[in-house]
């Protein structure tokens, strides 16, 4: 497993998503946990995580609570795992995804993550998205307040753009450590982030990185996406005798050297196969092929 550098620590190249695991269409709790010990088995040391991953109106924090037994039930060393978890999103009965940003919402939010993951401080806590309704740097403002008391040791945001990276950085400085936007071959509207993440030195994590190749679990039930714009990932894949997805991960990897992806499982045997993406080096030949096919715009 290659690694890359997140607020200054050293976390594994492939993370894992674990929303799949708590919202609908989840496994049942046996799989899930077998899901995560293969990913910690494969080397993988960053686990994303949020409140608001659990099925519409019911348990708030599942997922969260989900990492808490895998990890204390992981027979070997989980010191360098980072649970990487967010705030300001909730899921109501009727499916929807709210966005509460108020700084009192984030911090009792945290506070209760904190409880559920049963830490002393979350590893990276990240704003799961701005409130349009809440001025961001009251938002921001949260995080830092959460730092200073020692109960988040990293902070991040999510769904941001360059501009409110720039404010949030005025606001945290050094200690913003990353940004988690949406982006993959089908989604490339995060160009200029990704580009200004490489020039601050934070980490640049896509979520729903395979978007074109499988489809995301926001966009319903998992699987195989359908989508010939994208068949460059399915060539590479055949001459080098891989999956499509392995193929979607490493090309995400080589986009810049502050890109840890964190792709969904659901089962074992598919982060295990995810894994195998930070040791699949691309040739320049390959890049210029699945680049091409994966164009921004």
């Amino acid at each position: 497993m290659r690694h890359r550098v997140l607020g200054g620590l050293r976390v594994s190249a492939v993370g894992l998503g674990a929303m799949p695991l708590s919202i609908e269409g989840r496994p049942d709790e046996s799989r899930a946990l077998a899901t995560i010990h293969a990913a910690l088995d494969a080397g993988v040391t960053l686990l994303d995580t949020a409140d608001s991953y659990h099925l519409p109106g019911r348990a708030p924090g599942h997922n969260e609570r989900l990492l808490a037994r895998a990890l204390a039930a992981y027979g070997g060393d989980t010191d360098g795992v980072l649970v990487a978890t967010k705030g300001g999103r909730g899921r109501p009965a009727d499916g929807s995804w709210t966005v509460t940003g108020t700084p009192a919402h984030l911090k009792a939010a945290a506070e209760a993550s904190l409880k559920r993951l049963g830490v002393e401080a979350i590893g990276l806590y990240q704003l799961h998205k701005p409130d349009p309704a809440v001025p961001f740097e009251e938002s921001v403002g949260a995080l830092r307040d959460l730092m200073d008391e020692g109960k988040i040791r990293l902070a991040g945001l999510s769904n941001v753009t360059s501009d409110q990276i720039l404010r949030a950085r005025t606001i945290l400085g050094d200690r913003l450590a990353s940004v988690q936007n949406r982006y993959s071959p089908e989604v490339r509207d995060s160009d200029p982030e990704l580009r200004l993440c490489a020039e601050l030195g934070l980490a640049f994590v896509p979520w729903s990185p395979l978007g074109g190749i499988s489809r995301s679990s926001l966009d319903g039930p998992s699987g195989l996406a359908d989508d010939g714009r994208f068949a460059a990932f399915h060539e590479v894949a055949l001459e080098r005798g891989v999956t499509p997805q392995r193929v979607c991960l490493a090309w995400l990897l080589s986009l810049s050297p502050t890109v840890v992806t964190i792709p969904g499982a659901s089962r074992p045997e598919t982060i295990r196969d995810s894994a195998g993406a930070a040791d699949l080096v691309l040739t320049e030949e390959e890049l210029t092929r699945l680049t091409a096919a994966a164009p921004t715009r």
